[in-house]
């Protein structure tokens, strides 16, 4: 398959780019600053320089032309204010599905994020990132144009991956490593009989195969 990712430069990205280019997957990551390209080779991607808080709908869409799936895992990232909230965590996720329909690439994951909500209350940064999300989720939801799966996994951290987790609608709160948050949008990428599911994910004792085979179709 050939992949593009958002975010090329993320902590997941990088963890998806190097399992996929692994297994022969062909990889591209949408990244915005040159400097990160030769982290993205080493991880086995082919970097693509191109702002997503600027860039039209059909400058993404020829980024995306003849892919076989997208994957939306860019973030404003820690230490970034309510407005780019705003402009990353939402109206680039927009972008990018839209671009993503105009290219007629079907199959689009998101990495979410727990507690995602558009109607979600208060004033702090990360109630703006959780309203940004939830309004993200919402907007790829309603395109009948594309195969989407969302992934919402629990607090993240860099503990090394088990390959076990939980997964389903609604998990409850709890940690989960950045290697099984990686495994697990691989495996979902083969599995497109989960289009159409918002997912939770936290660590937990069922391998990532088996619990994606477990939810697909639900």
């Amino acid at each position: 398959m050939r992949i593009v990712i958002a975010g090329g430069h993320g902590q997941i990205a990088l963890r998806l780019e190097r399992l996929l280019s692994a297994r022969g997957d062909e990889v591209a990551g949408v990244i915005r600053k040159p400097e990160q390209a030769d982290d993205l080779r080493k991880a086995g991607a082919e970097p693509v320089v191109l702002d997503l808080e600027s860039a039209s709908v059909e400058e993404v869409a020829a980024v995306l032309e003849g892919a076989d799936a997208a994957v939306f895992a860019a973030g404003a990232g820690p230490g970034s204010d309510a407005s780019r909230k705003e402009t990353v965590d939402r109206a680039a996720a927009v972008l990018f599905a839209d671009a993503a329909e105009r290219a007629g690439v079907r199959r689009y994951l998101v990495v979410s994020s727990m507690g995602a909500d558009p109607r979600h209350e208060g004033d702090e940064v990360f109630d703006a990132y959780l309203r940004a999300k939830g309004s993200a989720d919402e907007a790829v939801r309603a395109r009948p144009g594309l195969d989407w799966t969302i992934l919402r996994p629990g607090m993240l951290t860099n503990d090394a991956g088990t390959g076990l987790v939980t997964l389903a609608a609604s998990t409850g709160r709890g940690p989960i490593p950045r290697d099984d948050v990686a495994a697990l949008l691989a495996e979902l990428l083969d599995t497109p009989a989960t289009a159409g599911l918002t997912l939770e994910a936290i660590s937990g004792s069922v391998p990532v195969m088996v619990a994606v085979k477990g939810v697909a179709g639900n």
